[in-house]
C-alpha cells in the first residue's frame, strides 16, 4: 500500500522539482544581489517608476507605498496599493526599477481587466481549502477505502496546481509590461533594460519551478492513492 512508501521515496520522487526550485531561488537571489548594487544613470527610484507607469496608464486610484522586509514587493488589489520593499521603494538600482515596474504591471492588469489575473484571484479561496484539507481527505479516504473521498481530496489538492498554472501568464505578462515600459520610456539605457530583464527572468523561473513542484507532487500522490486501490 501507499503507506509503505516513506519519506525517502517521496523526496526521491520530488528530487527533480526540488532541484529546480533551489536553482531558481539561487538564480533570483544572485541576480537581485548583483543588480541591486548597479545604479541607473538617471537615478530614478522604484517608487517613481511605478508612479510613472500608473500615470501613463491613466490609473489615478492606486498609490505606491513602502513595506518592510526584503523582496516583499506586491500589488494589493483590494487596497489599491503597490507595496515596494525597502530595498526597492527609494532605490535607484537596476533591480529596483525592474521589480517596481513589474508590480505596477500587476496594477495595470487589474485596471484593464486582464482575464488571467481575475481567474487567479477567484481561485484563491478554493486553492487555500485544497492546500489545507485536500491531502488529509485523500489519506482518510485511502485508509477507510472510501475512494470517493480520495477523489474529492485529490481534486481539491489539484486546485493548487491549477492555481500555479494560471499564475504563469499573470507573472509573465506583468514582466512584459514592465520591460516594455523600461524600453520605451527613454529614461534608461540598453544595459539597464538588459539588467532588469535578467532580474525579472530569474523571478519568473521561481514560478515555473513552483508549478513543476506542484505537478510532480500531485502526480506522486495520485500514484500512491491509485496504488492503494489495487492493494
Amino acid at each position: 500500500m501507499w503507506l509503505t512508501y516513506g519519506y525517502f521515496e517521496y523526496y526521491l520522487f520530488m528530487l527533480p522539482a526540488l532541484a529546480l526550485v533551489l536553482l531558481a531561488q539561487v538564480m533570483v537571489k544572485s541576480r537581485y544581489k548583483t543588480f541591486s548594487t548597479v545604479q541607473t544613470v538617471q537615478r530614478v527610484t522604484g517608487r517613481e517608476v511605478a508612479e510613472k507607469i500608473l500615470a501613463q496608464s491613466g490609473i489615478t486610484d492606486v498609490r505606491v507605498a513602502s513595506v518592510a522586509g526584503k523582496m516583499t514587493d506586491h500589488y494589493h488589489p483590494s487596497k489599491k496599493t503597490i507595496f515596494l520593499s525597502e530595498g526597492v521603494y527609494a532605490s535607484t538600482s537596476i533591480a529596483a526599477i525592474g521589480i517596481a515596474a513589474h508590480e505596477a504591471g500587476h496594477a495595470v492588469q487589474h485596471a484593464t481587466g486582464y482575464v488571467p489575473v481575475h481567474i487567479r484571484t477567484a481561485m484563491v479561496p478554493v486553492c487555500n481549502i485544497g492546500s489545507m484539507i485536500g491531502l488529509p481527505l485523500a489519506m482518510i479516504g485511502a485508509l477507510t477505502q472510501a475512494f470517493q473521498l480520495v477523489n474529492i481530496g485529490l481534486l481539491l489538492f489539484a486546485a493548487v496546481t491549477v492555481f500555479q498554472l494560471v499564475t504563469l501568464p499573470v507573472e509573465f505578462n506583468a514582466s512584459r509590461r514592465a520591460l516594455a515600459f523600461i524600453k520605451s520610456s527613454g529614461m534608461f539605457f540598453e544595459n539597464e533594460y538588459s539588467g532588469a530583464k535578467k532580474v525579472l527572468t530569474a523571478a519568473a523561473m521561481t514560478y515555473v519551478a513552483a508549478l513543476a513542484q506542484s505537478v510532480i507532487q500531485l502526480l506522486y500522490f495520485v500514484l500512491r492513492f491509485t496504488g492503494s486501490r489495487r492493494d
